[in-house]
């Protein structure tokens, strides 16, 4: 059985042709990050609380604790699960912001390590083509929820 030799580290990233302080306020903000992540959160982020972040389709939730933020340029979490995500904020020409996800601290034996890796890449990967779609056009693409339609609780 193959094993892992340094921790394994998800990054993911996309262009935001958006102000560096609106593509942040969409991750501190539910009312903002439902329209493109998340169906459903228990308030905004600040340092130091918990936050229940909902998917209603899919019957789940996540209970993460908000460990640091930095004002338009980082915010850091760690999920019920005791992986972290950290968002990086670099702002770039004309309105531009380059949002950098990373997940760590994965745990289990290299197999699951490994499904968790790639389960973390796509599903954040997903996250930004929203984010993308949402914040330059105004368009929901409902990514999150159709991408396992048939996982949907109560169908």
């Amino acid at each position: 059985m193959a094993s892992i030799n340094q921790e394994p580290i998800v990054r993911t990233e996309m262009l935001i042709r958006k102000p560096v302080d609106e593509v942040f306020e969409a991750f501190i903000n539910p009312e903002i990050t439902t329209k493109f992540w998340f169906t459903k959160s228990s308030d905004r982020l600040e340092i130091g609380k918990r936050i229940l972040w909902e998917w209603e389709m899919y019957g789940v939730s996540d209970e993460i604790h908000v460990i640091d933020i930095e004002k338009n340029k980082r915010i850091h979490v760690e999920s019920s699960d005791g992986t972290n995500i950290e968002w990086h904020f670099t702002p770039r020409n004309n309105d531009e912001t380059l949002v950098s996800i990373e997940n760590y601290g994965f745990a289990g034996n290299a197999d699951e390590v490994l499904n968790q890796c790639i389960d973390s890449m796509g599903g954040f990967t997903i996250v930004l083509c929203g984010l993308k779609a949402f914040l330059e056009h105004k368009i929901v693409l409902n990514l999150v929820m159709d991408k396992a339609p048939d996982a949907h609780v109560n169908q």
